[in-house]
């Protein structure tokens, strides 16, 4: 079964070095029945569109200003990455909404700006440590889903991608278990249901990031569950990151 296997680059790597790692992804992936997403810096797309264009690896960039254009010094808009050729565009990832303090409101802003420029959105929910000790993490991440795809129309979700990434997990380590990722993309499922209809719930891709890596990609892509995978750090990793690129199921 085809997966979706994304890798977020976060703050890594210069133009130069992503301009000899794409070359090297496009050629070591060749052949997968995968869809492989690559998210690096900005600065990193013009190289993107030069080596990737046309090829079976689709880029995007991992976040974008929630305004079309302006007086918004540093700022990144969506037309400019879709210019671009990037096809994706991350938003409300957990340090987006933790060290930058934006907020769902912001989240849906972004959302409808991007898929108004044509941009698919892979959409980052989840909970924190203190959320999910007060059992609290399943309300949280309805709530989230809820404030998020607010006015998105369910013909939209066809362009959306929901990231499940607990924030407790994110670069620490730290194994879920199978059975609580199952628990909450059921829940994932059943809110989107809720808020479109069956066919939405049953239809909406879910990937899973946290703490993604080589002891145990194998038993989350594995399951029908899950739509993919969204790796951090260990997709920096060329030779790491296209083993798991080529895994069909």
């Amino acid at each position: 079964m085809k997966k979706i296997i994304i890798g977020n680059f976060k703050m890594n790597t210069t133009p130069s070095e992503f301009k000899s790692y794409a070359m090297a992804l496009a050629t070591k992936t060749k052949g997968t029945k995968n869809d492989v997403i690559v998210c690096p810096p900005y600065t990193h797309l013009g190289t993107a569109k030069q080596i990737l264009a046309g090829s079976h690896i689709y880029y995007g960039a991992q976040n974008i200003s929630e305004e079309e254009s302006g007086a918004f010094t540093g700022e990144i808009s969506a037309s400019m990455i879709k210019d671009l050729g990037a096809e994706y565009v991350i938003v409300g990832h957990s340090e987006r909404r933790g060290k930058f303090k934006e907020n769902d409101k912001v989240v849906n802003k972004k959302i409808k700006t991007a898929l108004a420029n044509g941009l698919k959105v892979i959409l980052c929910v989840g909970e924190n440590l203190q959320t999910r000790t007060n059992k609290q993490a399943a309300m949280f991440v309805k709530k989230q889903l809820d404030d998020d795809l607010k006015g998105i129309y369910e013909n939209e979700l066809e362009s959306v991608i929901i990231a499940y990434e607990p924030i407790w997990a994110i670069g620490t380590g730290k194994n879920v278990t199978v059975t609580e990722i199952h628990k909450m993309t059921d829940l994932i499922r059943k809110e989107i249901e809720y808020l479109y209809s069956e066919k939405a719930g049953r239809g909406i891709n879910i990937v899973y990031g946290g703490s993604v890596g080589l002891t145990n990609y194998k038993k989350l892509l594995s399951n029908d569950f899950l739509n993919g995978v969204m790796i951090g750090n260990i997709c920096l990793e060329i030779d790491n990151f296209t083993l798991i690129c080529r895994e069909n199921y």
